[in-house]
């Protein structure tokens, strides 16, 4: 491939394509549960972009504390969701939301599994709402930030309000009725009244 079309191709890094994508690795901690039918607590504590694969690798250990590299996955940006990412950016701190899911596998010896990754507060908001999953917002590091407010400052449009005008009915004219004309009938529920022809008197 030549250079100028080598430079035509963007990186998935690139922040400023239609849709950007970067690995993310996502920092699970496990802890013990305050009572016997819950005796883990799960949470996402952190994640750190660029990060290589990983499947529940252990990062460190305190005691029964213990913190996984559980997953490394792709955090998509979309140009039509740069208004939510601007929200998730406004947060103190700025946030990513990692979205835990009950673990399907009866084999493993874990409560949850990573489903995804968003930085969409609006997104977060549609999970949290259908109450099957949990949802962790998690803080950006500062070039996780500094990347997503790239991407939302090269897509935002500030679309000023326009105030919609009210259309303007006419009330001074008659209608007589709504049923097809055309149709010929004796009885046309949807047709005014006036609209059917007087029977003869017998």
């Amino acid at each position: 491939m030549s250079d100028a079309g080598q430079s035509e191709r963007k990186s998935p890094f690139e922040p400023t394509g239609r849709v950007a994508s970067i690995p993310l690795g996502i920092v699970v901690q496990r802890q013990p549960g305050a009572t016997r039918w819950a005796p883990w607590v799960w949470k996402a504590t952190s994640v750190m972009p660029g990060a290589g694969p990983a499947d529940w690798s252990v990062l460190r250990e305190h005691g029964d504390t213990v913190e996984f590299h559980a997953k490394t996955i792709a955090l998509e940006l979309h140009r039509s969701e740069v208004e939510a990412y601007r929200v998730s950016l406004t947060m103190d701190p700025p946030a990513v939301f990692v979205v835990l899911r009950e673990e399907d596998d009866a084999s493993s010896n874990r409560d949850y599994a990573i489903h995804a990754v968003t930085a969409s507060a609006y997104e977060a908001q549609d999970y949290l709402d259908s109450g099957e999953e949990i949802v962790e917002a998690v803080p950006m590091p500062p070039g996780l930030i500094a990347w997503v407010r790239e991407f939302t400052d090269v897509h935002y449009i500030d679309e000023p309000f326009v105030k919609r005008k009210r259309d303007k009915k006419r009330v001074d004219l008659s209608e007589d009725g709504i049923g097809d004309a055309r149709i010929r009938q004796k009885a046309d529920v949807y047709r005014a009244p006036g609209a059917q022809k007087p029977r003869r008197a017998q």
